[in-house]
Order: C-alpha cells, then sequence, then structure tokens
C-alpha cells in the first residue's frame, strides 16, 4: 500500500529545509534504511534514510524545492499501484491584499546573488540578471579557484617536506589533476548557489544589463531583448581587469588571473607584472608547483596595505620556494620569442631582460559600469565607480550599487555585506554598511590577514596606541603545524585599552582574524580577549598572548 514519505526533523531547531541531492529515481526500489536525499537547513546539512520498503513512486519535493519539517516529500509503495489519492492537493492562492515590492539584481556575484536571496527573504518578487556565470569571478574565476590552486600547493610542499616529521614521500605533481579539482569545487559551490537562488524564489535571467532610464533595465540575452521594470534595482556588476599599457602586454605568452587559473600545462617560468594580493598568491602557488617566478613591483614593496612585518615574513616563504622578486621596477615591454617571452625590466636605471613562458599581468582591477548606460538613468560616477552613501544608494532614488562596481577596496565578504545592506534597505528597513570590521586576508605560505588598524595607518592619522606582538614560536599548535612560524599583533588605544585593529601571520589566519573583528564591533579592549578562555592546544591562544603582551603580562613570551 502507497505511503508517503515526510521530511524528517533532524535536529531539534529544524523547522524544514531545501533538497539538494536525490540518490533515487522515481522507479527505483528502496530499502529500508537507504540514504534518500541530503537536505539543507540554514547552516546546517543532513542526510534523510527511509524507514519504509517499496518503489520510489512518486517525488513530490525535487533538488532546490524546500519542504517543513513533516510535510510529504515522496510517495512509495507497489510498483504500478495507483496513488493519485495521496498527491497532496495545491490550495489556490489567496490574492495578495498588495503587490509584491519588485526588486532587478543586476550582477549575480558574491554581492548579487546574496542580495537577491535577501530581498526573496523579505518578501520581495527578485529578477536577477547575469551575463556569465553565477558566482561572479569569485566563485568562478577569483576567490574560489585561486585557494583551490592554493590548497593543492600546501599539500604538495607539505608531503614533499615531510622528513621533518617523520614523513617520508617523493610526491610528483598531476597538473592536469590540480585543475580538475579546482573545477570541480567550483562546479559545486556554483550549483549549490543556483540551488539557493531556485529554492528562493529568485528567477534568472542570463544576459547582460543595462539601463534605459531610471525606471526600466534591458536584458540582453541570446534569444534577443527583455525589458524589465521593477520597484527598486541594485547593481553588482562587479570588475573586470585594467588594462596595461605596456608594449606587448597583448602578446600570446601574457595572461591574466583568469587564465592563470586555466593553464592546461605547468609553465617552467613565469613573470608576474603586479605585486598586490592576486600577484603574491599567484606567485605561491605556482613557486610552490615548481615554476620558476618572477614578481615585477613599481611600488617599493609588494602588498602595501598589509602590515610591513607580515609582509617580510611571507616573502621570506615566497624567496626560500625560489621565487625572484624585484621592487621599485618598471616594466618597459614585453618582446614575443615564440613559445617565450622576454620582459625588459627598469629598476634603479638598470635595464634587465627577464625571458618566461608565461607572463602573468596582476595590476588591478577596474569597475565594470561601462555596458550599464548608467547615464541614462542620471546615476552619479566617479572615474568609472557608482558613487553611493552607506545605505548603499545611489543619487538616484530606488537604485542601489554594491560591490567591485562602486570601487573602493575590492572583496568577496564586502560585496556580500553591502549586498545584504542594499536588499535590507530596498525592503523598507534601515540598515547601514560600515567597513570598519572589514578583514583583508592573503592566502600566502604562511597565510596573512588584518583587521582596523595596523601600525603604519595609526601613526599617519596621529592615534596613541599600544601594541601587543607573540611570536608563534611560543604556541604549541603553531609549532606543530609550521614550526612556529609568524606571529600576532594587537593595536589597542593607549588610554582606553580598545581594540584598534589586529595582525596575524600564521596557521589559519585568515580563520582567526573574525576574533579581531568581532572585537572591534563590540568596541571590546584587551581585558575583554584576555578574560576569554581559548582552547589549548590551539592557534588562538596567540592572540590571548598578544592581548596579554599588550598589558605588559605575556604569560609564555
Amino acid at each position: 500500500m502507497a505511503k508517503l514519505l515526510i521530511m524528517p526533523k533532524l535536529s531539534i531547531v529544524m523547522k524544514g529545509g531545501t533538497i539538494i541531492n536525490w540518490y533515487f529515481k522515481e522507479g527505483d526500489t528502496i530499502k529500508k534504511g537507504d540514504i534518500l536525499y541530503d537536505v539543507e537547513a540554514e547552516k546546517m546539512g543532513g542526510s534523510a534514510e527511509s524507514e519504509e520498503e517499496g518503489t520510489l513512486l512518486k517525488i513530490l519535493v525535487n533538488v532546490g524545492e524546500k519542504a517543513v519539517c513533516g510535510d510529504p516529500v515522496a510517495i512509495i509503495g507497489e510498483a504500478g499501484e495507483n496513488f493519485d489519492d495521496l498527491i497532496p492537493k495545491k490550495e489556490e492562492a489567496a490574492e495578495e491584499e498588495t503587490k509584491k515590492t519588485s526588486v532587478a539584481v543586476i550582477g549575480g556575484g558574491p554581492g548579487g546573488y546574496v542580495a537577491a536571496i535577501r530581498a526573496a527573504q523579505l518578501g520581495a518578487d527578485v529578477t536577477l540578471i547575469e551575463k556569465s556565470h553565477i558566482g561572479g569571478t569569485c566563485l568562478n574565476e577569483g576567490c574560489i579557484p585561486t585557494k583551490a590552486l592554493l590548497h593543492s600547493a600546501e599539500v604538495f610542499s607539505e608531503s614533499k617536506n615531510g622528513a621533518e616529521i617523520g614523513v617520508i614521500a617523493k610526491p610528483s605533481l598531476d597538473f592536469a589533476k590540480v585543475m580538475e579539482n579546482k573545477n570541480k569545487v567550483v562546479g559545486r559551490l556554483v550549483g549549490g548557489v543556483q540551488a539557493l537562488l531556485k529554492s528562493n524564489g529568485v528567477k534568472v535571467i542570463s544576459g547582460e544589463g543595462c539601463f534605459v532610464d531610471k525606471e526600466t533595465v534591458i536584458a540582453k540575452t541570446a534569444d534577443g531583448e527583455t525589458e524589465i521594470k521593477a520597484d527598486k534595482y541594485i547593481i553588482a556588476a562587479g570588475s573586470l581587469s585594467s588594462s596595461v599599457p605596456i608594449e606587448g602586454a597583448d602578446g600570446l605568452q601574457c595572461i591574466d588571473s583568469t587564465g592563470a587559473l586555466s593553464l592546461e600545462s605547468l609553465p617552467e617560468s613565469m613573470v608576474i607584472i603586479g605585486g598586490g594580493v592576486i600577484g603574491v598568491e599567484m606567485a605561491t602557488a605556482y613557486s610552490a608547483f615548481g615554476t620558476k617566478v618572477t614578481i615585477v613591483e613599481m611600488l617599493p614593496r609588494l602588498l602595501m596595505n598589509m602590515d610591513e612585518e607580515m609582509v617580510n615574513i611571507a616573502l621570506k616563504s615566497l624567496t626560500d620556494d625560489n621565487a625572484d622578486i624585484m621592487t621599485s621596477a618598471k616594466v618597459m615591454s614585453i618582446e614575443n620569442k615564440g613559445a617565450k617571452a622576454v620582459v625588459k625590466v627598469d629598476k634603479d636605471g638598470t635595464v634587465s631582460e627577464i625571458e618566461a613562458e608565461k607572463v602573468l599581468l596582476c595590476i588591478g582591477r577596474k569597475p565594470n559600469t561601462a555596458p550599464l548606460k548608467l547615464e541614462n538613468a542620471g546615476i552619479d560616477t566617479e572615474r568609472g565607480a557608482i558613487k553611493v552613501n552607506d545605505h548603499m544608494e545611489t543619487n538616484v532614488k530606488n537604485i542601489y550599487a554594491i560591490g567591485d562596481c562602486i570601487g573602493g577596496t575590492m572583496l568577496a565578504h564586502i560585496a556580500s555585506a553591502q549586498g545584504e545592506v542594499a536588499a535590507e534597505n530596498a525592503m523598507g528597513q534601515d540598515s547601514r554598511y560600515d567597513e570598519k570590521t572589514n578583514p583583508a586576508c592573503v592566502y600566502t605560505q604562511p597565510e596573512m590577514a588584518t583587521v582596523g588598524y595596523t601600525e603604519e595607518r595609526a601613526n599617519k592619522e596621529g592615534i596613541s596606541y599600544i601594541t601587543g606582538v607573540f611570536g608563534l614560536g611560543g604556541n604549541g599548535k603553531s609549532i606543530i603545524m609550521n614550526g612556529g612560524e609568524g606571529f600576532v599583533k594587537i593595536l589597542a588605544h593607549k588610554r582606553s585599552k580598545k581594540i584598534l585593529g589586529m595582525q596575524i601571520i600564521g596557521p589559519r589566519a585568515t580563520d582567526l582574524i573574525i576574533e579581531g573583528a568581532l572585537a572591534i564591533s563590540m568596541n571590546a579592549g584587551i581585558e575583554d580577549i584576555i578574560k576569554t578562555i581559548h582552547a589549548h592546544p590551539t592557534v588562538s591562544e596567540a592572540v590571548r598572548e598578544a592581548a596579554l603582551a599588550a598589558d605588559n603580562r605575556a604569560i609564555h613570551g
């Protein structure tokens, strides 16, 4: 006899969830205890087991759709039996008393898709326009694939150097497999975002959006143009690589960061032009893989926005991997030499030539606003960046902008935070973006992370501060993980002892920095960190030791 399978309550707090994967299809035979599907419930997830045996007659809740705990998700029974009377009857939707607010989001990156989901959560009728890939540059060509490469590089390096801890190995690098893993990670995350958009009722249009006027947007799709009229607009158009005024920069050997993430074979040599975050992370990965890397940077040092002491430690790791670093150096030209290129560099008046198989151009990114035709809507810009206030509002009522297209610091987590703010304001709330808790991370070996004030910034602004520094050579977990290389630095106001900033270089730095961000958000002082018991043995103990050091009472330093 046919029976209903219901959405189980996998935890005490679970009210419902989204099915993200079915392991069976209609007509398959199910045994008791079989895993039927995976379900995602807010920050949690789990798998549902069958408590019945029989044939899966009907799937009622498909992948990407939601169900409340206790609701039917499928029908099981004997093959061929009638189950029509078990199919839930859909109630006629009552006519809405008031029209839903319509929100159109231009751009499906980490700012745009978050804005779309948040607006949908607040009851909006949401349309998302994305010209390329859901997830934007971050998921497809930036943060995620870069970190997948860096993880492969870290594992490769550790396996080569494992003899010191008793692990003897002679690893070889399968670069094609490295790229395959990167693609797999990207595909999984992009698929997850697509499922989230679907489960939140967001309509996705594949096309390029541009304004006709302040009330109308045209989406140019493969099938023609679609006109969209919405009550509110959120622009999340992202950024693109800056062009380089260097002779020969369009040569066959020249690639950008997207190209560096899709190489078919490992280059023997690579010149990286630009010593910012992208350039240094690419250098970290490829030098670990065995590529001979040279970084050329115009400024006096790499990563100018990061604490100089941290940068010096990270650069030592790069040079240990046989990377060359040239600062205060200008690239004059790039010459095509067939299979390789010759990069001509002027450093302090001395010209040298560097031969490389690939030349990676990493000189920054710029707002991708030209295709939007912002002038048609009367939206103010400055040097291509859309001008907004802390509500993420433009000068045009009901039009908001977020992420890279507004300029400033271009990071995925900033775009996401701004996306939530814009969506909430579009739906009538009073939400403001505050960048003081924004962390910056660089995934070198070891990792670097900073939040709030650095010493350079505090000195520049004339702020009186105290510092507490704890070297990771005194932290047990760090010694185990990387020999104790790195430190935690805390800046606090000299009088009030309130936390102004934190810098960390060492294992798990990019995860630990949130403790500093939270302290700044809560206006906490060094005593608040000291009074918080940190687990042992963990790298986090070093944060407390740095706070103790700021108060001149470090225990292990």
